[in-house]
């Protein structure tokens, strides 16, 4: 029998955001972990010595400063560095040609030779409303705010949610960048979703940048923790829920899982429909890991590769595009997205004893057994020639092994959940309040809910949100740092 008002399943992003909301507005709540760390995506460790902390899922994070709910929670108020390179992001094109994401749009403009009026006029709208397109994407999609920047932002998404998108520019490495950054939706391009996802990322390299922090991601999920017990809430990490019964008394139980999972937390207590629903709900491609204990920088073929804070391999726009369909058809081969991070680069601090961590990630098709490492070494010794030569260290990760390491992780899909238009609109299931389940006072608040994958928060604030009003008839709290501030919409 629990004694508190909350009980929170799963430390995720999402469901610290959940916590911290709920805490702030005056509930005894409690966070329950079935890991010995809390952080669900958020979590790091000294995989080969004591001393050089990888992260193990997210590394960079350009909704951790955009999200509402990151805005109001104020990171960098609570001691979290976020340190943003000069590029945001790069994508090798072979040779010593790469396209740049600078976080000045003049200097990515200049740099795209006659495409560059073209890249501007594509995101210089988007940046005019940048929190607007924020707001409006990062939304339960029922009643979104934002609406100023629906015109910008929906105009440019059905343009380049198809092959037309490319064809707007001259050259590579326009469609490069944009094509990368829509990549982040791990799914068959172009899309909509995808190019929803594009257009976000691409706009805010050039705004509050994709930025990481200082010490690395665990700092975040700290300051979330901390948040949560100043205000009365307690942690339990090692505790796994595995029956709804164990929270009873609790009037609202918040799910940081995936969907699939709540038949089986319900013991047969749910109605047969929404069972039906949840069955039918599909998950992703997945990603391969590879964390790297090198003894130096990345040796990128193309310097200026050096200066960014992430790095996409993956060719040409039709090349990207043409993989990521592959793998959300389930073919497995070829030569897959890899998206790679050298954290030292934007935080010196990340090197010890001239010893550094490399993050890696390959897309590959869902369910994937493949030991990651082989494909995602050559991708980066090819634009990287003597990258193999400095490692110290390494270790895979495939599919299967991530969703061992994060039950949430389904077949290795670390979205929770396929993106494409259906569940992008009705995830988990096609529901008004797609956060409210049928069991009294039991709502989903993880990446399977609205808006979807990301360190963001939202789908914890918005799922606390519904279930303030529901269960207690409340408003959401202020958020920042002292409690000051306007409460979010």
């Amino acid at each position: 029998m629990s004694t508190v008002d909350a009980a929170v399943v799963g430390s995720g992003p999402n469901g610290l955001a959940a916590a911290v909301t709920l805490a702030r507005a005056g509930l005894r709540v409690a966070v329950y972990e079935a890991a010995d760390t809390i952080g669900g995506g958020l979590r790091g460790a000294a995989l080969f010595d004591s001393e050089v902390v990888h992260d193990i899922c997210a590394a960079v994070h350009p909704l951790a400063v955009a999200s509402p709910f990151f805005r109001e929670f104020d990171l960098a108020g609570r001691g979290v560095r976020m340190l943003r390179p000069d590029v945001s992001y790069a994508h090798p094109l072979g040779g010593d040609r790469v396209a740049l994401a600078h976080h000045d749009l003049d200097a990515t403009c200049a740099g795209l030779g006659p495409d560059g009026p073209r890249w501007r006029r594509l995101m210089e709208p988007l940046l005019t409303h940048s929190d607007a397109m924020v707001d409006l994407l990062l939304s339960d999609l029922r009643s979104p705010p934002g609406l100023r920047a629906a015109p910008a932002v929906l105009s440019r998404v059905l343009l380049h949610g198809t092959r037309l998108g490319s064809r707007t520019f001259r050259g590579e490495a326009a469609p490069a960048l944009l094509a990368g950054a829509a990549a982040h939706v791990v799914g068959p391009l172009p899309s909509l979703p995808g190019a929803g996802v594009g257009l976000l990322l691409a706009q805010l390299a050039h705004g509050p940048g994709w930025p990481l922090p200082r010490g690395g991601s665990p700092r975040i999920a700290e300051a979330m923790a901390d948040d949560i017990r100043a205000h009365g809430g307690e942690l339990h990490t090692g505790r796994k829920i595995t029956d709804l019964r164990e929270l009873a008394g609790a009037r609202a139980v918040l799910l940081d899982i995936a969907p699939t999972a709540l038949p089986g937390l319900a013991g047969g207590a749910l109605p047969p429909g929404y069972t039906r629903w949840l069955s039918r709900y599909r998950y992703g491609p997945a990603a391969g890991k590879a964390d790297f204990l090198v003894s130096g920088p990345i040796p990128w073929s193309a310097p200026e590769t050096g200066r960014a804070g992430t790095v996409h391999l993956g060719g040409t726009a039709a090349e990207v595009f043409r993989q990521e369909t592959a793998n959300a058809r389930g073919r497995e081969g070829g030569s897959p997205f890899v998206l790679v991070v050298d954290p030292a680069v934007t935080d010196p601090g990340r090197e010890v004893a001239g010893r550094r961590p490399v993050w890696a990630y390959a897309h590959l098709p869902h369910g994937s057994a493949c030991d990651p490492l082989p494909v995602i070494r050559a991708a980066i010794e090819r634009h990287a020639p003597g990258f193999t030569d400095s490692i110290v260290a390494q270790r895979g990760l495939s599919g299967r092994d991530y969703a061992a390491y994060n039950p949430n992780y389904v077949g290795g899909d670390i979205a929770t959940g396929a993106i494409d238009l259906r569940q992008t609109v009705f995830r988990p299931v096609p529901r008004w309040d797609p956060y409210r389940t049928p069991l009294p006072g039991v709502y989903l608040c993880s990446a399977a809910t609205p808006p979807g994958p990301g360190v963001h928060g939202m789908c914890g604030l918005l799922a606390a949100r519904s279930a303030l009003r529901r269960e207690f008839g409340w408003p959401l709290p202020a958020l920042g740092p002292v409690g000051a501030g306007t409460p979010a919409a």
